[in-house]
């Protein structure tokens, strides 16, 4: 059985982002959050498994299987589609959509999950900045100017330990908190007969 995010979680999340961006919430960094030079985003498309991240309050109910679906509207936005599994077993999805900042090739993309009624607020865009990006677009890192997010993403559910101790070393040249990672259990799920 699927389980849509209700309203009230959306507007939670609204009023999350409003919070996160009021002065003096960020830790105090040196150095600004740098993204890739440039992103292509038909090769950014497609399923994306989450490896770690940050740990943070709407996805607080995720216990496994956490993954991102990005496909192309007629509008040239992005439709986002995330999923995980809860721990009584439910799938929780929720849709948004991401635009991108800039040019057609920045790295730098805002996402909503609030109803299209009310995109017209600042508060319910999020930061989604794309940090790190192999060539193959196969391992890729987001997070936000602030550093309050963080996302290890890969095109398959498990990351080789050197990748993801590469990765590590990176973030923490960035001044990311790598202590703070908290890996994401993906499951195979077998199928009975």
């Amino acid at each position: 059985m699927r389980k849509i995010y209700s309203a009230g979680v959306v507007a939670l999340l609204s009023s999350f982002f409003l919070f996160s961006s009021s002065p003096g919430y960020s830790q105090s960094v040196d150095a600004p959050v740098k993204t890739i030079p440039s992103l292509d985003v038909p090769r950014y498309l497609g399923t994306w498994y989450e490896i770690a991240k940050f740990p943070n309050w709407f996805q607080k109910k995720c216990v496994s299987n956490t993954q991102a679906v990005y496909s192309l509207r007629s509008d040239g936005n992005l439709k986002v589609l995330n999923s995980c599994k809860q721990a009584d077993g439910a799938i929780s999805q929720a849709e948004g959509l991401a635009r991108q900042i800039g040019a057609k090739d920045s790295p730098k993309l805002e996402v909503r999950f609030a109803p299209a009624w009310l995109a017209f607020l600042p508060m319910v865009w999020g930061d989604y900045w794309v940090i790190d990006l192999d060539p193959q677009y196969q391992v890729a890192v987001v997070s936000d100017p602030k550093r309050e997010y963080l996302w290890i993403l890969s095109r398959t559910p498990n990351m080789d330990k050197r990748t993801y101790e590469e990765l590590l070393s990176r973030l923490q040249a960035q001044q990311f908190d790598i202590r703070k990672l908290e890996l994401t259990s993906q499951a195979v799920e077998t199928q009975k007969n």
